[in-house]
């Protein structure tokens, strides 16, 4: 073979064999993802995201990163959205990079309309459930404290253990089962709550509550990982698109009043939740105005359970 020719051929192996460990070197160091899932959980800028691949990954949320919701029949159109709209229990789909800690960056965050409609009832719902939850365990213990005080009428205690076991059980797995059906979102503990109440047709913040809300703000600031949960409600009279309506510009007037004079980031805000004349407050002492006491907003400061359990913060 002439010397010319095996150089030639010697030269195009050389580059063959940089082109592809170039190549190789660029696929080993891209760290470009994207992955769909469910938000479990919000603690500061950081999302807990379940997947079929990761059952808790986290997605770190910057000022760069771009929300928005996909409208349209085609699903085809894109609207621009806060970072409050993130809320446990939406379906999302993220787009960014992983950094050195395996955790997602995320560039950009779309989710289908019908999906936050229906994450925002279930953190309106979550609360009550909690209530609830309490108020049975607190009726098992005083049936024990009787049974062991009362051996006199040992037999009549013992029956009214077993049935109020028995309501205990029944609400229990009632429980579960809706925990079960919205992905066991109940990791929040409730630190903090201020109730907001409107005049009929109203939705403007009254003054006399400021210094409430300003307190929470305060102390929210203190706690590690908060996020501040918003819930407008309407009494029952008038229509329901209105009331729907007004319980969605309370939500926001208080929201506004907590980001521009309580300084709450937007990231450590969940979306305002508009719940219309829906769970009218019940058990009201007599004399009480039914409807004045559901023309509310209910603020609320949360913090997750696992941050709670690790840093020592946890009530």
């Amino acid at each position: 073979m002439p010397r010319y020719i095996a150089g030639k051929l010697l030269w195009k192996g050389t580059l063959l064999s940089v082109v592809l460990a170039t190549l190789t070197t660029v696929a080993a160091e891209d760290p470009a993802g994207k992955i769909q899932g469910v938000i479990k959980g919000r603690s500061g800028a950081n999302m807990i995201v379940q997947t079929t691949d990761y059952p808790r990954l986290i997605v770190v949320l910057t000022n760069n990163t771009k929300v928005s919701q996909i409208k349209g029949v085609l699903k085809a159109r894109r609207e621009d959205m806060s970072m409050a709209a993130l809320v446990p229990g939406l379906i999302i789909q993220v787009e960014g990079t992983f950094n050195v800690d395996r955790q997602l960056v995320a560039s950009s965050v779309r989710f289908k309309g019908d999906d936050l409609k229906q994450a925002q009832a279930i953190q309106a719902g979550l609360h009550e459930t909690q209530v609830k939850t309490q108020q049975h365990q607190e009726e098992l213990e005083k049936h024990n404290a009787a049974l062991q005080d009362q051996n006199a009428a040992l037999k009549q205690q013992q029956e009214q253990l077993a049935a109020g076991k028995e309501q205990i059980a029944a609400n229990k797995a009632a429980i579960d089962a809706a925990n079960a059906r919205f992905g066991q979102l109940d990791e929040y503990n409730v630190l903090d709550e201020v109730t907001v109440l409107f005049a009929n047709g109203k939705t403007a913040l009254d003054p006399k509550y400021k210094p409430d809300l300003m307190k929470l703000a305060d102390n929210a600031k203190g706690v590690q990982g908060y996020m501040v949960q918003i819930t407008g409600y309407a009494s029952s009279s008038g229509s329901e698109e209105l009331n729907q309506k007004l319980s969605e510009d309370r939500a926001h007037s208080i929201s506004i009043f907590l980001s521009q004079q309580g300084h709450i980031p937007l990231t450590n805000m969940l979306a305002p939740g508009a719940m219309g004349e829906s769970r009218q407050v019940g058990d009201l002492p007599t004399g009480t105005d039914a409807e004045a006491a559901n023309r509310r907003v209910v603020v609320r400061v949360l913090q997750n359970k696992g941050v709670a359990g690790t840093s020592g913060t946890g009530q």
